[in-house]
């Protein structure tokens, strides 16, 4: 598949997602539109099996790498959880072998779920940058085909969300959408173009770590010394060029959120759909409440892109709103 990801990839990548999963419901819950102030449409991707918009990549690619390379026998990948959950999935059930390599500290939960598809886990490396870089020795050491987060077939795939929502709710102003190493706000960015939709499509990263945003105002790449956001899916400190230059062409921004505004968001999809988001996940809404005034009484989809999240982190993330209303009081 070429860079380019246009209507015709994007239908083809659906008709072999949907013979996997279904499409995930978009829904715009009241008690939800009437805390933004808007229409609010939420696309929720923690419905898939996998409970995360990564897996449709993982369908597609593993399906092309089949077409392409049928003598591959295994792929590796380095991860978070939600990427790697993906490779594992698609590849046992293309028949191959996975490894993923995840950092120190990881979700204990995404790690389990990445060794039930049937994984292969290694935990090497302080970040998820150092994790990638040990990740190309061994592919190289071990012959194995490496499956970068970043990947135009990744992008069809994971595209097809956007694809459905744009179908689905065609007349949406903006749609807000986390950025990690950038395959999803791609997809978007893909998807509204091959249909038409004049809808903004706005990026958004934790504060803590800023480097997507950082490079979209210098119109560079920009790396950090750090990315220490509890939001694992967005905890990138070194972008990518191939995927900051469509979101450079295609973007109108990125939003930059705080560690407390991601954990309100969390809480809000419990209380006001009763729905788990992971720290990623509830990254847009967070984006969208801190822009509330501007958005006002119009028609806005939030990616909810992940509900992986850690009991412990979770229950903090509850615990610290009655502590704040304890506080309050």
């Amino acid at each position: 598949m070429s860079e380019h990801v246009g209507l015709h990839e994007l239908e083809r990548a659906a008709a072999l997602v949907h013979t996997v999963m279904p499409a995930t419901p978009q829904y715009c819950w009241p008690l939800l539109a009437e805390r933004a102030g808007c229409e609010l449409w939420v696309k929720h991707e923690n419905q898939t099996p996998a409970g995360a918009f990564k897996i449709r990549g993982g369908i597609v690619y593993m399906d092309q790498l089949r077409r392409t390379d049928p003598t591959v026998k295994g792929v590796i990948a380095a991860t978070r959880g939600n990427h790697g959950q993906s490779v594992a999935f698609a590849a046992t059930r293309a028949g191959l072998t996975s490894t993923v390599v995840v950092p120190e500290g990881n979700s204990v939960e995404k790690n389990a779920a990445m060794r039930a598809w049937g994984a292969e886990l290694i935990v090497h490396g302080h970040d998820f940058q150092e994790s990638f870089e040990y990740t190309k020795q061994l592919a190289e050491e071990k012959k194995l085909h490496m499956v970068d987060s970043f990947d135009p077939i990744l992008v069809a795939g994971v595209g097809t969300y956007g694809l459905e929502l744009f179908r689905a709710v065609p007349d949406l102003a903006a749609v807000f959408v986390p950025i990690g190493l950038g395959s999803g706000i791609c997809g978007v960015m893909a998807a509204r173009d091959a249909v038409g939709s004049k809808a903004e499509v706005w990026g958004v990263v934790a504060e803590n770590a800023p480097a997507y945003a950082l490079s979209f105002e210098a119109g560079e790449l920009i790396s950090t010394n750090s990315a220490d956001t509890m939001a694992d899916g967005v905890a990138c400190r070194v972008p990518i060029d191939r995927a900051l230059q469509p979101i450079l062409a295609g973007a109108a921004g990125i939003i930059r959120v705080s560690e407390a505004e991601i954990k309100a968001a969390m809480r809000h999809y419990y209380t006001d759909t009763h729905n788990l988001a992971e720290g990623a996940g509830a990254a847009p809404l967070a984006a969208l409440l801190q822009q509330r005034a501007s958005w006002a009484g119009r028609k806005v989809g939030v990616i909810l892109t992940g509900g992986n999240v850690d009991m412990p982190v979770y229950q903090a993330a509850l615990t610290e709103a009655a502590l704040n209303e304890k506080d309050a009081a």
